[in-house]
């Protein structure tokens, strides 16, 4: 009987693994790209044409390849990166399979011109789908140029499923992006059809790289975000509340330095924004996470854009915490700085989070080595340092903590009195600091207090309630009654004794006493309109006590228009300051926005 199983030829093998590692000329760029910062590169240029379809070119400055190296590197599973199974734990270099190089020349015409400055002449190779036709001497400097042509030209089935000239380059410059974010060090060139898309100089840290590429303006709105535990670390930049907007998220996330996807993380991101953004905002976000090799595997697939973590939940709940540290910080509340004056450079990282903040760093002062090298200069400075300041001293960044240790902006004394405060349009409350000016919405700082409230009364079996002498009876919708009905006992605890009272009527017993101007009918009404019909608040919170306690909070607090007397203005700003997240409503609207002596200098002309 005749023979039905027998081995592929090269050149068919080859084209089947191509079709893993190379899906389109972005996966090629990837490749290409990855493989000069392995070779420690210093500046990488990409060139595309018809968005990588016709050609595409990467040259680097990197350690070069010997002529048996350059070889080598065209057959399969030949890799410098390790050599035993045991070096895929922790791998630290981006490539380490060998399929790419000649994954890439089996589906076009590859031509690499390579010089390890060792050798007499550098070495040029041209492959075409797969088989070298020629190798000769070139004259190059140190470094490797790979010329890609014709990508899928004896795969037609392949090439007819790329998409537009457009969406490919686009698909590039996302790759290059990501890969430039994580190598601030190194320099990149982008050129599509000799159109320059991206040209980044060599910088410091992740925070001038996101300038570069997206300017000033957008890297002004984000704040450092920091934590570590167990040996994993968490640190990067995220985008305040208030500057947050729907639409297209620049997400990026890197693990020991490898950029990479996952759902569950940014996740993880969005819960720790939890009541400081509307339903439907997408913050920036930029984490780069330090995990300790054995606990994550970067070896999932081919192109290595997913990974696994042995730990996942414990790596979730540190990113969600980071970000909730960040919006507890006070860098993380609007102003209203309009930019750096003539003259005057952006600010960094280190400048926004507060230079020399003990933040992020170890119980030495230093800072640990995987913060060093994931390029966030000052990641994690800010609220999380204030707070460890003893009490009365004033913490980085103008703060004092309060009692509570929470920091309180150092307010300037006045023989030994604080301050006093003024309203504005009854619905502001100014109050002037030892850099400028705050100003507190009412409205909004008061839904904080009332949401950080209640959610620790839930926590202590509920707040305080008034009986009424006239028990209010109201009538209400069949599904609003249905509604009262299902959470009576949070009810209960957020001071509303609710019973029925026949049909679609409820008598209220006993209601809270937030403040002196409390309406608990129309407070109650409203709660349970939204309670009942939905909002974008109540769809944002994560579970039922948080519903009752935002909408508790949002139609029980003082309202836009109130006038305050001095004594409740300033147990308004006392009370803000106690809370966990002082600077953003429950809406993810700012509570405060801060007004610098040097934005009120440059308004007046005075810079």
């Amino acid at each position: 009987m005749a023979r039905r199983i027998h081995v592929l030829p090269d050149a068919v093998a080859n084209q089947i693994a191509a079709g893993e590692a190379v899906e389109r000329p972005a996966s090629v760029v990837k490749e290409l790209v990855e493989n000069a910062l392995d070779a420690s590169a210093g500046s990488v240029e990409i060139a595309v044409e018809r968005g990588g379809k016709r050609r595409i070119r990467v040259a680097d400055d990197g350690i070069g390849m010997s002529r048996e190296d350059a070889l080598l590197c065209f057959d399969r599973h030949a890799t410098s990166k390790i050599s035993v199974a045991t070096d895929l734990t922790g791998v630290r270099t981006f490539g380490f399979r060998g399929e790419a190089v000649p994954s890439i020349a089996a589906v076009s015409r590859t031509t690499l011109e390579t010089w390890d400055g060792a050798e007499e002449a550098g070495t040029r190779i041209r492959c075409h789908g797969g088989r070298i036709d020629e190798v000769d001497d070139c004259v190059r400097r140190r470094g490797t140029t790979f010329d890609v042509r014709n990508l899928f030209y004896n795969a037609p089935v392949r090439a007819r499923f790329l998409k537009s000239v457009s969406a490919e380059t686009r698909a590039v410059h996302d790759v290059v992006t990501a890969l430039a974010l994580s190598n601030p060090a190194v320099g990149f060139v982008l050129t599509s059809d000799e159109r320059v898309l991206l040209e980044l100089s060599s910088v410091a840290d992740a925070a001038e790289r996101i300038g570069q590429i997206w300017g000033e303006e957008h890297a002004g709105t984000l704040v450092p975000a920091s934590r570590s535990a167990d040996g994993f670390e968490v640190v990067g930049l995220v985008q305040r509340p208030d500057a947050a907007r729907p639409g297209v998220r620049r997400s990026h996330l890197f693990v020991n330095g490898r950029p990479f996807r996952s759902p569950e993380l940014v996740r993880a991101v969005e819960r720790g924004y939890r009541t400081t953004i509307p339903q439907g905002v997408r913050p920036w976000i930029f984490l780069y996470l330090g995990v300790p090799g054995d606990h994550v595997d970067v070896n999932v697939h081919p192109a290595k854009a997913e990974v696994r973590f042995r730990d996942a939940g414990r790596l979730e709940m540190l990113v969600e915490r980071a970000v909730r540290d960040a919006m507890d910080d006070e860098a993380s509340q609007a102003r209203f700085d309009t930019g750096p004056g003539p003259g005057t450079p952006p600010l960094t990282v280190r400048e926004r989070a507060g230079e020399g903040s003990p933040g992020g760093a170890d119980a030495s002062g230093r800072r640990s080595e995987a913060q060093m090298a994931l390029f966030v200069s000052a990641a994690g400075a800010g609220g999380g340092a204030a707070r460890s300041a003893g009490p009365g001293t004033e913490a980085p960044g103008g703060t004092t903590p309060g009692e509570d240790g929470r920091p309180v902006p150092s307010l300037p004394e006045a023989g030994g009195r604080r301050p006093r405060l003024w309203q504005v349009l009854d619905t502001y409350v100014l109050v002037e600091t030892r850099d400028g000016i705050l100003i507190v919405d009412q409205h909004a700082a008061h839904e904080r207090i009332l949401f950080q409230r209640l959610m620790d009364a839930f926590d202590a079996g509920g707040q305080e309630s008034q009986r009424l002498l006239f028990p209010l009876t109201l009538r209400l919708t069949p599904p609003e009654v249905a509604i009262v009905e299902d959470n009576r006992s949070l009810l209960s605890k957020a001071g509303f004794e609710v019973e029925g009272f026949g049909g679609d009527t409820v008598l209220v017993q006993a209601v809270p006493d937030p403040h002196r101007y409390f309406d608990a009918e129309r407070a109650f009404r409203e709660m349970v309109h939204e309670l009942t019909h939905g909002s974008d608040l109540v769809r944002s919170a994560r579970n039922q006590h948080e519903r009752i306690a935002m909408t508790f909070a949002c139609k029980s607090a003082i309202k836009a228009g109130q006038k305050l007397s001095e004594a409740e203005m300033q147990e308004l700003f006392d009370q803000l300051f106690s809370t966990e997240l002082p600077h953003h409503d429950v809406h993810g609207r700012p509570t405060i926005v801060r007004l610098s002596g040097a934005e009120l200098e440059r308004k007046f002309g005075r810079a």
